[in-house]
This record gives C-alpha cells, sequence and structure tokens, in this order.
C-alpha cells in the first residue's frame, strides 16, 4: 500500500499543501506506523510536513494512530509525563532533577524518550548514572513508582513504530510529526496523566493551547529548556496549566522579568555523569535547587493533588 495520495495533498509546499482532516490524519500515520509505506515515502511525509507545519487536526489524528499503538501503562494514582526527546547542549539537562524531585514528592512520575540523543546528553545517561534502569515492561513501572523513583521508558518500548519513525531524523536531518506527537502521548489508563509539553516557538505554544482546550486535556505547557520539559535553571518561563481543557491561573505562573540578581549554581560541565552528581547533591540537600525548576516542582504537585480531587478523580478524554 502507498502513501502517495496523503503526498499528493501534503506535499505541494508551504503555499499549495492541502490541509488534511483528522481521520485522514490519523490513517496516513497508521500506514507509516505499520510499515504501509516505503522508506523514501516515509521521508517525503517528514519533509512535506515539515513544510507546511502541523495544523491542530492533523495532529489529533497522528496522536490518535501513534496511541492505538502505545504500550499501556496502567494506575490508579495521577501521573505526571516528562517527554525528554531534545537532550542538553549548552546547559546541564535537569529534566532528571526534576523527575527525581516530583518522585520524592511522592508522585507518580513517567520520562519517555529515546536511550541515546546524537551530540546530546539524554535524560536517560544521566538516569542510568543515577542508578535507574530503563522500564522494559509495565511490571517495571510500577516497581520504579513502589521505589518511589521515576520510571523511564524508551521511546522504543512505548511505542516501536514511533521510534523508526523518530529515527529517520538520523537520515534526513530534520524533525517531524513524531517528534511533535510524542511530547502529546498519554499512555496512562485508570488514572488521569498529566502531560508537561515544553515549545521552543510562540506558535507551537498557542497550537499546544489550543489542543489543550479543545480536548480537555490536562497540561502543563511551557517554554523549555533546549527543547527537554523543565523550566530554564537561570530564569523562570511562563507556565500555564490546563486540567480538562479549562485554563488555572492559580496553577500558572508568568515569565520572570527584570535583571537576574545572581545565576544559580550548576554543574561544571553538561555530561552525564557531572549531571548526575549534582542531581544527588540538590536531592540531598547539600547544593540548593534553581528556583525555577524548584517552582516547577511545586505548580506540578498542586496541579495533581488538583486532579486528585477533581469529581471521578479521572482525566477527560484526550
Amino acid at each position: 500500500m502507498s502513501i502517495a495520495p496523503y503526498l499528493k495533498d501534503i506535499g505541494r509546499g508551504a503555499a499549495g499543501a492541502r490541509d488534511l482532516g483528522m481521520a485522514a490524519a490519523e490513517a496516513l500515520m497508521g500506514d507509516v506506523l505499520d510499515g504501509q509505506a516505503s522508506a523514501a515515502e516515509c521521508g517525503a511525509f517528514v519533509m512535506a510536513m515539515r513544510m507546511k507545519g502541523e495544523t491542530l487536526d492533523e495532529l489529533a489524528g497522528f496522536l490518535q494512530a501513534v496511541q492505538a499503538r502505545c504500550l499501556v501503562v496502567p494506575s490508579d494514582r495521577p501521573v505526571v509525563l516528562l517527554p525528554s526527546y531534545n537532550g542538553s547542549r549548552r546547559l546541564p539537562n535537569l529534566t532528571p532533577l526534576l523527575a527525581m524531585s516530583l518522585a520524592r514528592e511522592g508522585l507518580n512520575v513517567l520520562v519517555h524518550g529515546p536511550l541515546v540523543e546524537p551530540q546530546r546528553v539524554a535524560s536517560a545517561a544521566i538516569l542510568a548514572d543515577l542508578g535507574l534502569a530503563p522500564a522494559l515492561q509495565a511490571q517495571d513501572i510500577e516497581r520504579a513508582w513502589a521505589r518511589r523513583e521515576p520510571a523511564f521508558v524508551p521511546t522504543a518500548v512505548l511505542c516501536p513504530p514511533l521510534q523508526q519513525l523518530l529515527a529517520l531524523r538520523a537520515l534526513i536531518g530534520l524533525r517531524g510529526p513524531g517528534h511533535t506527537v510524542a511530547k502529546m502521548i498519554n499512555p496512562v489508563q485508570g488514572a488521569p496523566a498529566l502531560r508537561v509539553v515544553n515549545h521552543t516557538h510562540p506558535e507551537f505554544g498557542t497550537l499546544m493551547a489550543s489542543w489543550a482546550q479543545r480536548h480537555a486535556v490536562d497540561a502543563q505547557l511551557l517554554r523549555g529548556t533546549e527543547g527537554e520539559p523543565v523550566a530554564d535553571p537561570r530564569r523562570l518561563p511562563r507556565i500555564d496549566t490546563w486540567l480538562g481543557g479549562v485554563h488555572r491561573p492559580e496553577l500558572s505562573v508568568g515569565a520572570q522579568e527584570g535583571v537576574l540578581a545572581e545565576l544559580p549554581v550548576l554543574p561544571r560541565s553538561t555530561d552525564a555523569a557531572c549531571t548526575a552528581l549534582y542531581v544527588q547533591e540538590v536531592l540531598s540537600g547539600s547544593r540548593p535547587a534553581p528556583a525555577p525548576v524548584a517552582r516547577q516542582v511545586a505548580l506540578l504537585s498542586a496541579t495533581v493533588a488538583a486532579l486528585q480531587t477533581r469529581p471521578g478523580g479521572r482525566a477527560l478524554s484526550a
């Protein structure tokens, strides 16, 4: 089977391309994930969507296709989802610190992403240096939560065909719709899931806010640090919280303004070993946590508490 009919619609450039409806987008992504498209067609799909840009209906359709092929993660308590798909280059990757801090608060935390991020420091490497092995099945996730540790699930375990789509980046040098959808995944069943979704461009933040509102999503949206879902340790970004599609100002915060009085103490290097040591020092209390990260932890903890007290205690359809 070929996806050529879809490519004719989306591959006409930014000006001439036609947008897909949700059902067509789901069918297209399903064919890509199920191996019904050739390698050349998959590359053309990524390039065409990169040039055209995704609409909300297209992202919703892509997400439905991916979720249908995801590992199911059962939980009887709310889960904080941290998609970690960028890693760090210039700043330390503090997603593991965020995850460990939330787990110390007694929250179920699920981090997902690649095991390796070329030329960047992936969360998986830092978590490994902290002694946290990847979860390879649902039981491993349950055991991590029982130990009050975050669970890290490689994308290759969470959704193997999605990992294959993401791997095209190494061949064509561009991120595609798979990277966007990866941030939106919710594999949790049986309890609410709070998705922490980062963005680097304002227009993507606006698109994600529209998604949260239209699809009644529980989400924390923020401008991430080098594409990671953690607050910049130097300056608090704007953080918006949506519960059941409703913006919650009392669980949100505006961006920090003005000149910084002092810079936080950060690892001397961004490599995995130094970052892991820094995380251990912060968790032990021998170093202070960066104020923006501590504020994000407090907001997420308060948001999970709000989820637990919501009538029914369950997330709305997403």
